[in-house]
């Protein structure tokens, strides 16, 4: 059961990064906070970790939360769940 919660996180969190890197700012923001650039983001993009700090940082600006989770067709507390299995 937990590694079917773990790939649904995985792919909520994936197509919030997506939604994130369609978003100029957004995506500049997050490179910007996490320190990473685009080519450590490119080789790191499916980390639990790495998908566990993007949800974080949409956590913390509920706007972002709010956009991202309307973008992929979900609910700001489903980006907060994912976030939660990735870092279990």
């Amino acid at each position: 059961m937990r590694a079917n919660s773990t790939n649904d996180a995985e792919t909520i969190a994936l197509s919030a990064l997506a939604a994130t890197l369609t978003d100029e700012r957004r995506a500049q923001r997050f490179l910007d906070l996490s320190g990473i650039d685009t080519e450590d983001l490119r080789r790191r993009a499916a980390e639990p970790s790495l998908l566990a700090a993007l949800l974080r940082f949409l956590e913390a600006h509920e706007p972002d939360l709010i956009d991202v989770a309307g973008a992929i067709g979900a609910k700001p507390q489903d980006l907060v769940a994912a976030r939660e299995e990735l870092e279990a």
